[in-house]
């Protein structure tokens, strides 16, 4: 491994089938069963499922009236923030039992920096086990973790043993691990780039790894040099403890299409209300407002606008939706509306590390 970037021991904690398996949990009665939560029929969008009805092809994005084709026995239940939100946090105050820096990525899921820990352990991998059966016992719940050298690999390494399991890549596994990879598993490439990959004889992680810099920035721009360094194992984010948020927003579909505009301002309405809402809980304004919008023939547009000071006032928010909604005409039918804000008044100036804070000597550790 080279020797010009730190390694750290990074666990990425996944939740199994989270919003599934609270609900099973607190439906006793709904466990061994196929279960997506989410909305049924013909609007509906399944937000999760539980393994029972992944068994089936059921997948979290996929339109509900499809999930049921797929599994004909399968049981619907509305979505419970409240309670997911209220599980995550039970989680998390397990995760600090162990370290500071957690970095959450969503309700299910979070990176854990246990170079040093609370529990003076030096071992990741038993940190990680002794997480997931707490996890078990004081929650309920199963997850599965990925421990390895830096987040990248971590998180593909949570994905290999679900549910219910774990793996680590150790700092000499790295770059066997890498190169026998699935060029698909690599976090970044989705299904374009994969088949553009393809395209270009790339299939796994050596064959990407033969490729130069040049190579890889020319038909990639500038995810060519992402790709370039995560094969190579080198990632070198750290786990940030304080995520800044970047944008805030709402949205509602429809369970009919709505042609009029006037029927549409009353739904950016209580789009623009629940915006407001969310800016002022998490004490944030916005200068950048967008105005999403999502055809009946499941086409999407954006609209925005940025305004020059800081705004979280529904009245205000509600204005530049309007103006965004008149701006130009509808191509169609509107299925989705919503309204986010960006350029919040959390984001700060980018620093550029000094060429010392750059370099770092590796550390050896015991996984």
């Amino acid at each position: 491994m080279p020797d010009t970037f730190p390694i750290r021991k990074i666990i990425h904690v996944d939740m199994d089938a989270f919003y599934a398996s609270v609900e099973q949990l607190d439906n006793p009665e709904l466990q061994g069963k196929p279960l997506a939560v989410g909305g049924g029929g013909k609007r509906g969008v399944v937000a999760a499922a539980s393994y029972e009805a992944r068994k089936f092809g059921v997948r979290s994005a996929m339109s509900g009236m499809l999930a049921q084709r797929l599994c004909p026995g399968l049981i619907f239940a509305p979505t419970r923030f409240e309670r997911y939100r209220e599980i995550s946090e039970q989680v998390r105050k397990i995760f600090f039992d162990y370290t500071d820096l957690v970095e959450p990525l969503s309700l299910d899921e979070a990176y854990l920096d246990v170079t040093e820990n609370k529990k003076g352990n030096p071992s990741a991998s038993l940190i990680a086990q002794e997480i997931r059966e707490r996890i078990f016992n004081e929650v309920g719940l199963t997850a599965s973790a990925g421990i390895s050298i830096n987040k990248f690999i971590a998180k593909i390494a949570s994905d290999y043993n679900k549910p219910n399991g774990q793996k680590t890549v150790n700092p000499e596994d790295v770059l066997p691990f890498l190169e026998a990879l699935d060029i698909r598993k690599f976090h970044g490439v989705g299904k374009v780039t994969a088949e553009k990959m393809y395209q270009l004889g790339i299939f796994t992680g050596t064959d990407l790894k033969s490729k130069t810099i040049e190579f890889l920035s020319t038909h990639f721009g500038k995810s060519g040099g992402y790709y370039y360094h995560v094969v190579r194992g080198v990632h070198t984010s750290e786990v940030k403890p304080n995520r800044i948020r970047k944008s805030l927003a709402a949205e509602r579909t429809f369970s009919e299409n709505l042609s009029s505009e006037i029927f549409m301002l009353e739904k950016l309405q209580h789009i623009a209300e629940e915006v407001s809402r969310r800016l002022k809980k998490s004490d944030v304004a916005g200068k950048t407002i967008t105005l999403k919008i999502k055809y009946s023939d499941f086409t999407l547009q954006t609209r925005s606008k940025t305004v020059p000071y800081y705004v979280s006032e529904t009245s205000i928010i509600m204005e530049t939706a309007k103006d965004l909604l008149y701006q130009d005409s509808m191509q169609n039918s509107v299925r989705l509306l919503g309204i986010s804000l960006s350029n919040l008044n959390t984001e700060k100036p980018k620093k550029k590390p000094t060429s010392k804070e750059a370099v770092s000597v590796q550390l050896r550790f015991a996984f």
